[in-house]
């Protein structure tokens, strides 16, 4: 079985003394491949290096709505300077991501999101990449600019909306993320969707080092290896083998993000 996490944050500064390790913890345990999304051009370098080092990461590149306020219309002059020198190269962005909208944290500015959002769609549809989603209490915002800017789908990130919201995204090309937070028994909803929805349609990840599954004590750090029992607490939920979640959600993976595909050969990948 092999496994891919679609959303892990490896630059974040938790795994800075034992990233390799991480790392090679996860691909012992089968997770061939690890999708580290940016944040905030401060970040964009350190993304692109650990996907340039480490033959089992690829990289994403996007500003976060929670990093819009500290960004600047020449962070996305950077960006757009950034996908155009790396789009051709071995180690090209497979999206523009993490981008979105995020309406939980009190104090944030919408329009100035909305803004950095649209202005990122329009970068995904112009280099032909699929984006992933920050989504958090903004989804049917999220859906409206998604209807305007028509993009080659993407990944709705940590997913937690209604079954109605995860239709309209499907519908519109993309995949729904689930991690840990599914793993907890009070989600109900979430458990539910992971249920109810095709399994074409889901994709793993752990946004590691946050969201940590149930079974983590609280001194131990979220880790992209987290993702097989992610996927072994899914296959229990529908009551499905864990080997038909691994294929599935990793051809999903392979469909919706086509430059991370041609990165690694088929046979590798499928079994």
């Amino acid at each position: 079985m092999v496994f891919i996490d679609t959303h892990c944050h490896l630059d974040a500064s938790e795994f800075d003394a034992n990233r390799a390790s991480v790392i090679a913890e996860a691909t012992a345990n089968n997770v061939q491949i690890m999708v580290i999304p940016a944040v905030h051009s401060s970040n964009f370098e350190l993304v692109s290096q650990i996907a340039q080092q480490n033959p089992s990461c690829v990289h994403a590149l996007g500003i976060h709505p929670m990093y819009v306020n500290q960004s600047s219309t020449e962070d996305l002059q950077v960006l757009t300077k950034l996908i155009e020198s790396q789009i051709q190269t071995e180690h090209p962005p497979v999206a523009i991501g993490e981008i979105g909208l995020d309406f939980f944290v009190e104090g944030f500015d919408k329009a100035k999101q909305e803004f950095f959002f649209v202005e990122q769609l329009k970068l995904a549809k112009q280099f032909e990449l699929p984006v992933i989603l920050h989504v958090r209490k903004s989804i049917d915002d999220i859906l409206k600019h998604l209807r305007q800017h028509r993009v080659t789908g993407g990944i709705a990130h940590a997913f937690n909306g209604s079954l109605q919201q995860a239709e309209q995204f499907i519908e519109l090309g993309f995949k729904l993320g689930f991690g840990g937070a599914l793993t907890y028994s009070r989600a109900l909803k979430i458990r539910e969707l992971v249920c109810t929805l095709p399994l074409e349609a889901i994709v793993l990840e752990t946004d590691a080092p946050d969201i940590p599954p149930a079974w983590l004590e609280k001194s131990e750090k979220n880790s992209p290896k987290q993702v097989v029992k992610i996927a072994e607490e899914i296959a229990l939920l529908r009551r499905i083998p864990c080997s038909q979640v691994a294929e599935i959600t990793t051809k999903n993976s392979m469909q919706i993000l086509p430059k991370m595909a041609k990165l690694f050969t088929r046979p590798q990948v499928l079994h």
